[in-house]
């Protein structure tokens, strides 16, 4: 597993594809590995001559954690936040966004599209709205401008994005895995059994670390929304969404897309807020077309 430094942080990250093709910087979501990436995603967009680079955010998968910082009070947090006081976090999506940016620097990448899934679509909106040279195409899938008053996910969805189980026994870890997979997923699409354990078995055996979750929840509340940046944002956007995601509703979509200066929306029937390998090659069609469109 290859790891740079950049932003003052070890990086881990992985490459398809041909390096003398385009650029598609992959930002991951809240706690999620780089091996969250549908695979067959991963590969159809290098078929569409695509060099995907992608990669493990801070506080995530091999790449630095922040554990010396302290668990996350996420009801102090909410607290804070309720109080219109700032959220105390250990670094905020700005911080993060600079890690993207110096993983591309690290690897001679003057330029890049970008494609954020969650909350590396509120990462990959940073970077489209203060670095345009850097990003020729930016790509928000299943993620939310965070303006106050959007509807909210799922309350039981949100409760299992953030609860452990409290073992350390590997089969109960990858059914718990399996189990949420299937909570925030596409319910018109399931994965198949042996699929789904084979996909969740390789994250957790990779490295199964879920303290910085809180922590990356506190960067998301600290840094506020993104409604007048996304205004200002000038390159080709493209914005994916699930008609059927239960932790960011569609609504959240349709935001970003009206925010951005002609940015296109591309609603997903049954889609929830996963990759199904049944949508995994169209879902990378659409993004390959909108990504030659922009050069």
């Amino acid at each position: 597993m290859p790891v740079v430094r950049a932003n003052g942080l070890d990086i881990a990250y992985e490459t398809a594809g041909d390096p003398d093709r385009p650029t598609i910087l992959l930002v991951m979501g809240l706690g999620a590995q780089l091996t969250l990436w549908n695979e067959r995603f991963v590969d159809a967009l290098s078929g569409h001559g695509l060099h995907v680079v992608m990669y493990d955010n801070r506080d995530t998968g091999l790449s630095t954690d922040f554990s010396a910082w302290g668990a996350a009070d996420l009801q102090a947090a909410g607290a804070a936040a309720q109080a219109g006081k700032p959220v105390a976090a250990p670094y905020t999506l700005t911080d993060m966004m600079r890690d993207g940016l110096g993983l591309l620097d690290s690897l001679g990448i003057a330029r890049a599209h970008v494609l954020g899934l969650s909350m590396g679509g509120m990462i990959a909106q940073l970077m489209a709205g203060w670095n345009r040279a850097r990003v020729t195409s930016l790509t928000v899938m299943m993620s939310t401008s965070s303006r106050k008053g959007l509807p909210a996910g799922k309350p039981e969805v949100l409760k299992a994005l953030l609860t452990r189980p409290q073992t350390d026994d590997r089969e109960e870890i990858i059914r718990h895995a399996m189990n949420l997979r299937r909570i925030i997923g596409s319910t018109a699409y399931p994965w198949d059994d042996d699929r789904l354990r084979a996909f969740v078995s390789r994250n957790v055996d990779r490295r199964y670390y879920l303290e910085g979750i809180g922590r990356q929840y506190l960067a998301i509340m600290a840094s506020g929304d993104r409604v007048d940046l996304l205004k200002t944002i000038a390159v080709p956007t493209l914005v994916i969404h699930g008609t059927d995601d239960p932790v960011l509703p569609p609504e959240c979509g349709r935001d970003v897309a009206a925010l951005i200066p002609g940015a296109k929306l591309d609603l997903i029937e049954g889609m929830g807020h996963d990759i199904p390998d049944a949508l995994a090659a169209d879902l990378a069609s659409r993004v390959a077309r909108h990504c030659h469109a922009a050069v």
